[in-house]
């Protein structure tokens, strides 16, 4: 059996699980990665001295145990978002938060590009949008072979139009955002190559993705956060839709890279334990500064 049918078996499995059930082995899994000198508490508590300086030792200290305890939740929670029926779901949503700024984007005949941090549990944004919009998404193809096919074919069960993120799929992406339709983008990971300009992020120059704002030139649309933060006690989620920092469509890469992180930021101060925080987006800096995780 390859490794890709292994995985999807373990999947399978997962998603029979209750909600309360799952997000209570992946907060169990995050205590164990915090009690352990894991790669992920260290990176964490690198990310954390840099994105909030204020806070003492005790207090940090907390944060990262919080933080990979939520990381451990959204990590029990895919299962369940691919697996569960869609219905039961969206029934996970217990709260709305900014719908009436999608409402109008919508109405006046442009498209929306809808940025979705990791933070929370993103892949039930997707689900959840989708459900209520004709919606295609960005995404890169695992590495995992023989995974692909099952990931575009859960994600995409409602009809959802998953773009892959090379030349072709970008044009097709504008050409839905023309058309006047939603999509969904992750806009908080470091880009490789070119497409990249370096702004501040939580107070230090990042390599920062200028794709949002060029897709946002070409195609006119509307861009907007939202997140999906989950509840305490296994009570679900609050989606939460929130307007973008101005700029972020400005010609000007470094300009709109500002606005792009600063809007990001927004949404992870309003939750910052539920912020994927075990991702080393500091490590690309401009020449000349050093990486955070090497020293």
């Amino acid at each position: 059996m390859s490794k890709a049918r292994i995985l999807i078996f373990i999947i399978g499995l997962l998603g029979k699980l209750r909600l309360r059930t799952a997000q209570g082995i992946g907060r169990a899994l995050g205590t164990l990665g915090f009690m352990l000198p894991t790669p992920a508490r260290k990176v964490t508590d690198i990310n954390l001295r840099i994105a909030f300086p204020e806070l003492d030792e005790g207090e940090r200290r907390e944060l990262t145990r919080n933080s990979l305890r939520h990381t451990g939740q959204v990590a029990m929670e895919i299962p369940l978002v691919w697996e569960w029926p869609v219905e039961r779901c969206l029934d996970l949503i217990r709260q709305l938060e900014g719908e009436e700024l999608l409402q109008a984007a919508t109405k006046n005949g442009k498209g929306v590009l809808l940025l979705a941090p990791h933070l929370g549990n993103w892949e039930l944004c997707g689900l959840y949008f989708s459900s209520r919009y004709r919606m295609a998404a960005l995404y890169s193809p695992p590495s995992l072979a023989g995974f692909e096919d099952y990931m575009v074919q859960v994600r995409g069960r409602l009809g959802s139009e998953l773009v892959r993120g090379d030349r072709r799929g970008l044009a097709r992406l504008i050409g839905l955002l023309r058309e006047g339709e939603v999509a969904g983008i992750l806009p908080d990971q470091s880009p490789r190559g070119a497409g990249a300009a370096y702004a501040p992020f939580f107070g230090l120059e990042v390599r920062t993705m200028t794709l949002v704002s060029k897709l946002l030139q070409k195609s006119g649309a509307t861009p907007l956060m939202t997140w999906c933060q989950r509840l305490p006690d296994g009570g679900g989620f609050r989606l939460v839709i929130r307007a973008c920092e101005p700029g972020i469509a400005d010609p000007d890469p470094v300009v709109a890279a500002t606005a792009l992180n600063r809007s990001v930021e927004a949404c992870v101060r309003a939750a910052p334990e539920q912020y994927q925080w075990e991702y080393k987006r500091f490590r690309h800096r401009p020449a000349g500064q050093g990486n955070p995780y090497r020293e």
